[in-house]
């Protein structure tokens, strides 16, 4: 029999503007949310952690931008698996993807049950067509997963509250953007409500999620020419230093280690 930690297990397979995709393992059900690497790479990543992709049992999926969904048409002509999302992301589609098959779409806020998993989908502010987020939960245990938002917004927060795990966005430093190669209008697109979140704005958000039964914090979407991971830790850090969760920052070009959380 399984012991409690291992209700719900998850590995970010790679995170960043090259591509993310994240595996989550209840004792019943496989899922990946978004699927920006090819296929192989895919394999790979999976092979890194100990699992393998041949029992997936669906993909999710935030929004129609290529570094969440590039590997999506390929793994879905390969596996058959269906894949969730909105209607305004389906239609947003690159046709560059080619055939995907099944597309299960849903309306943002609502909960799709796989098995012993429970998959719940919310609206966030990003420059995307219907762009959404989820929890994940089961047996008790809660995941709660947001990336590629410009704003935290109360529905956001309300979302993730009690979450047993955490995986926030912290995409850029402020003073790094501003000082940094990108033209005036893209520093604006990711500084805006419908762009990312911020090293501060994520920390912000994470003190305010914090309570007793938090277990693992993972930040991720670091942006590779306007933040470094160091940074991204001295800020964080103090934020859990006083208690019982722990931190981690996701990589770009490697997995993170399989995760266990329960309640």
């Amino acid at each position: 029999m399984q012991g409690k930690w291992e209700l719900l297990r998850f590995s970010l397979l790679g995170s960043g503007s090259s591509g993310n995709a994240t595996l989550l393992i209840s004792q019943q059900a496989k899922i990946l949310i978004d699927c920006g690497f090819s296929f192989v790479q895919l394999q790979r990543r999976v092979a890194q952690v100990g699992e393998t992709l041949s029992d997936l049992k669906a993909v999710f999926v935030t929004h129609e931008h290529g570094d969440h969904v590039n590997g999506l048409g390929v793994l879905s002509r390969k596996l058959g698996v269906p894949v969730y999302m909105t209607e305004g992301t389906r239609d947003a589609l690159s046709p560059r993807l080619g055939a995907i098959a099944p597309i299960c779409c849903f309306e943002a806020g609502e909960t799709i049950v796989l098995d012993d998993i429970q998959v719940n989908s919310f609206s966030i502010s990003h420059d995307a067509a219907d762009p959404v987020s989820y929890t994940v939960t089961s047996a008790g245990a809660k995941i709660g997963f947001a990336t590629d938002l410009g704003h935290p917004s109360q529905l956001v927060r309300s979302r993730l509250a009690h979450s047993h795990a955490l995986i926030l966005e912290a995409n850029y430093c402020p003073d790094m953007l501003r000082k940094g190669q990108y033209p005036p209008k893209i520093q604006q697109r990711i500084r805006s409500r419908m762009g990312h979140l911020s090293n501060q704005e994520t920390v912000s958000l994470l003190s305010d999620l914090l309570h007793d039964e938090l277990r693992q914090v993972v930040l991720f979407h670091i942006s590779e020419n306007n933040n470094c991971h160091d940074l991204v830790h001295r800020l964080a850090a103090p934020v859990v230093a006083q208690h019982t969760a722990q931190l981690h920052l996701a990589q770009q070009d490697e997995p993170t280690p399989l995760f266990e959380v329960g309640p």
